[in-house]
């Protein structure tokens, strides 16, 4: 079977798109199917590698060195030469056609929504405008009816898609490279500072990702602001790049707060979250949280946003601060805890996982994390693509 993936933001510092992207392509190959992968770029080319083809067309630059396919007619050429069993479309703008195209040649064609549009829309204008949440409402009627199916990654990534009438949803989580992003066992690592004596108090938190305002990093330098205040030696290490760069470092001034930048290989970053006492994920419009189940796989607990994917992952009530001693199914308790995204919030989340022992806490988050291995997101999407009955569907 040839799989086409198309994919738009597609950028070697888009993190989590590209992370779904790339690693589903790779399982799709090494079930031994074709794979070809449209992406936008600087110039066009095509590149081929034992995971395939990739297809680069020009793109238009847009925020933060990201670019854009703007004119499906040149996907939709392209496909018309590939002639593919299936598509997969990670985008719900300009190659959002592609799904009509597939329908009127019997195609089998896939949305896989990575975001809510009407928030992504409120985030990038940075208005709460009600015509544009209109207008992003009226879009996704329209675009979830072109396509066969339209994968969410959680229940807060389907209710967007559910509002707009789509009954063609299926859940797939996300999954993790359990043996890249691992605990840490070396000097530094959370377990060995846990039976250390020196340095005792100090609290090591971590933020990984874009540093744009839909991810809402200044919740994350808040939190330590507020921590301090309340007399907790926190300190912070942030890893990303993004256009809020300028304005993270004049918030933080004065805190103990280091920027590293973007990290470019994953082995690198899970070292990094491997050395974390816990891990902060703030965005508020997170479908899934891809890096925060990167860190409970490094055996490390995250404070999660109320009601995003990500808190999902790891509270026992997803939608607010409660206590996380309380067990009624979902992750095990200590693997983190959802909360207000604000720096208050985020403080009090630290404060309440820091009740629990590290090696309680490192316990608990590898094994919420174990239940997300790459391999379960690639089988239920291969089985999507081959027109499988719904009894894939994650629960």
């Amino acid at each position: 079977m040839r799989i086409v993936q198309l994919a738009n933001m597609y950028h070697a510092r888009s993190g989590g798109l590209r992370t779904v992207v790339d690693t589903l392509g790779r399982g799709y190959v090494a079930a031994g199917h074709d794979r070809v992968l449209i992406v936008p770029g600087v110039k066009r080319s095509v590149a081929e590698d034992e995971h395939g083809t990739v297809i680069t067309l020009p793109g238009t630059p847009v925020t933060g060195g990201y670019r854009m396919i703007l004119r499906a007619e040149k996907v939709l050429d392209i496909l018309e030469e590939l002639n593919p069993d299936s598509i997969e479309v990670s985008d719900k703008a300009t190659l959002a056609p592609a799904g009509t195209w597939a329908r009127e040649r019997g195609v089998r064609s896939i949305l896989f929504s990575h975001e809510r549009l009407g928030e992504m829309v409120a985030n990038r204008t940075r208005s709460k405008s009600e015509s544009l949440q209109k207008a992003a409402m009226r879009w996704t009627r329209k675009i979830v009816t072109w396509f066969d199916e339209v994968v969410a990654t959680s229940a807060f990534g389907e209710r967007e898609l559910a509002l707009a009438g789509a009954t063609n949803i299926r859940r797939v989580p996300l999954g993790v490279d359990l043996e890249t992003f691992r605990p840490g066992t070396g000097p530094g690592s959370v377990l060995m500072r846990a039976t250390a004596t020196s340095r005792p108090g100090v609290v090591c938190l971590v933020y990984a990702g874009r540093l744009s305002h839909e991810k809402n990093p200044q919740a994350a330098v808040e939190a330590v602001r507020v921590l301090r205040s309340w007399g907790v030696d926190a300190r912070l290490d942030v890893y990303g790049s993004g256009s809020h760069y300028a304005s993270l470092c004049r918030r933080a001034k004065g805190l103990p707060v280091t920027f590293h930048g973007h990290v470019a290989q994953r082995g690198n970053l899970a070292k990094h979250l491997a050395h974390a006492d816990l891990v902060l994920a703030p965005a508020a419009c997170e479908t899934f949280g891809l890096a925060a189940l990167e860190a409970l796989a490094c055996g490390v607990a995250v404070v999660a946003a109320a009601g995003s994917g990500a808190a999902e992952l790891v509270s026992q009530d997803p939608g607010g601060l409660l206590s996380c001693r309380v067990v009624h199914g979902g992750a095990r308790p200590g693997a983190g805890i959802a909360v207000p995204p604000t720096g208050p919030g985020m403080a009090a989340g630290v404060l309440e996982l820091l009740t629990f022992p590290a090696r309680e806490r490192a316990a608990a988050a590898r094994e919420r994390a174990s239940q997300f291995p790459w391999s379960a997101s690639v089988g239920r999407m291969l089985a999507i693509h081959e027109g499988a009955e719904r009894t894939v569907d994650a629960a």
